[in-house]
């Protein structure tokens, strides 16, 4: 009877596994209905070395290179040509070709197409890649060239230059990808590595070992809808991992192949590697990425304070108990901080109870969470550790989606404006106008020569008097655009054409 017992005990637990087999195949085949992290969490593939037994896990980086060189991208990005013309400037040549010259003593216009490179990662098997927005930026056509050197034609899902990163995306499946690890955990001194496919010499594998996190080093200027600069959200994880121009847009890995950054950034005087290369960290990736395949933009909540990281100098001045945490220097009215009763001299120590001690590492947290979640913010005031519980909100200072805007034109022509004031439109004799403060990396920069300073009075023959006629005027524009007017300290008008 015993045996009995033993054999039908087997029996079930042999039917049973034949059952879980079953299920787990019927769900493995289905992976075209997993989601972006069921797919992450499924690229488990172990490696083995029949010689790595005598060296320390830590210092063999055979696995992870293996792991992961197979799901770095090289990226070439072409933009339209570029008007290199020393002449005056053709405002027709957009409309009407580059042989029109009614004016007889132009110089002929050279047209130079321009290309740019970096690096990218493969996230999903079905063709999702992660990139920096500055390899993309701008670009009108972008070719992705897999390890194998297959070439294909990429696709911009969508761009968050705010923390500098980008979503391609190219038509294949059954891609290699690269495994989320999570930023949170690395630790400084911990070894990891730079992987990169640079100047399209296939991948390249760098080790070194984390300086620091939390990192700002000031580099990420973007603009706000109305063209004008806003801050980029900067934390970055900061190696001694070899990285080159060609690099940006790359993996950092750990030793276990898992994605911990995306490489971004260099400190240097000559333009190569000079020492610290910096990346932006997974789990500020991994939310760009999901908001950008959601929503083609990125939802970001704001507590709506500004801060400062203590220093001794602050403690003092502010008689601090300590040279912990983040000072706020001033709450927005009707923000998430302003509800909670966060006031000017508190200073914020943790972020859902993870502890914060920079400006950045504030920022980080708060950039994982959408606009209408919850979070807690544990402070200092008057000596005594306080907790509340505040709902972050957006921008407009309400918790609803943010809306991907159809028409980014004016932020994408690359350049800082402001509306005239009354003394300058006295002065010039004119109802109104925007002014070109400065010029970035954009249509007008490549397009024409306009110069900082020029004054823009009209759009294709539409009255421009302030910033939200620009914007209007240029909402949803597709083909020749004519900007018209003049400079403060020459006479005559000027015309600017390009094409969007």
């Amino acid at each position: 009877m015993t045996f009995k017992r033993i054999g039908s005990t087997a029996f079930i637990a042999i039917i049973s596994a034949l059952v879980t087999i079953a299920a787990f195949s019927y769900y493995a085949n289905r992976a075209g209905e997993q989601t972006f992290e069921q797919k992450q969490a499924s690229n488990i593939t172990p490696v083995s070395f029949s010689e790595a037994g005598q060296i320390p896990v830590a210092l063999d980086f055979r696995y992870a290179a293996r792991m992961t060189t197979s799901g770095v991208v090289h990226i070439k990005t072409s933009y339209a040509p570029r008007n290199t013309s020393r002449g005056s400037d053709n405002p027709f040549r957009d409309f009407f070709g580059d042989d029109f010259n009614p004016f007889g003593n132009m110089q002929p216009y050279q047209n130079q197409p321009q290309q740019s490179s970096g690096s990218g990662v493969i996230i999903s098997d079905d063709g999702y890649i992660v990139t920096n927005n500055h390899v993309i930026d701008g670009g009108n056509k972008i070719q992705v060239v897999l390890s194998n050197k297959s070439s294909y034609e990429g696709t911009v899902i969508g761009t968050d230059p705010t923390t500098d990163l980008a979503l391609v995306k190219i038509d294949q499946k059954n891609l290699p990808f690269i495994r989320f690890g999570n930023s949170d955990s690395v630790e400084v001194g911990q070894w990891v590595l730079a992987v990169g496919n640079p100047f399209n010499l296939e991948s390249t594998v760098t080790a070194g070992i984390v300086s620091a996190k939390g990192r700002n080093i000031g580099i990420i200027k973007t603009h706000d809808s109305n063209g004008r600069q806003a801050n980029g959200i900067e934390a970055y994880i900061q190696t001694d991992a070899a990285v080159n121009p060609g690099n940006s847009g790359g993996a950092l890995v750990n030793t276990s192949g898992q994605l911990v950054g995306i490489n971004s950034a260099i400190a240097t005087p000559t333009g190569a590697f000079a020492g610290y290369s910096f990346a932006v960290p997974v789990n500020i990736v991994s939310k760009v990425v999901n908001d950008l395949m959601k929503y083609g933009i990125v939802q970001r909540g704001y507590l709506g304070i500004t801060m400062e990281t203590v220093t001794d100098e602050l403690s003092k001045r502010n008689n601090l108990d300590d040279l912990n945490g983040v000072y706020i220097d001033s709450v927005l009215h009707g923000s998430a901080a302003e509800e909670a009763d966060l006031k000017r001299g508190d200073v914020i120590i943790k972020i859902n109870e993870q502890p914060v001690n920079t400006s950045p590492q504030v920022q980080e947290q708060v950039s994982r969470y959408h606009p209408g979640d919850k979070v807690t913010v544990t402070f200092k005031r008057a000596g005594r550790e306080k907790t509340v519980t505040t709902i972050l909100k957006n921008k407009s200072n309400n918790t609803s989606i943010v809306e991907r805007e159809e028409n980014s034109t004016l932020a994408s022509l690359g350049a800082e404006f402001s509306d005239l004031n009354s003394t300058e439109k006295k002065e010039l004799g004119l109802e109104g106008g925007v002014k070109v403060l400065k010029l970035n990396d954009g249509v007008l920069s490549r397009n024409t020569q306009m110069k900082e300073g020029f004054i823009i009075t009209q759009v294709d023959n539409r009255q421009i008097n302030n910033l939200n006629d620009l914007k209007e005027a240029l909402t949803g524009k597709r083909g020749g655009v004519l900007l018209a007017g003049r400079y403060p300290d020459y006479p005559g008008q000027y015309y600017y054409a390009f094409g969007l």
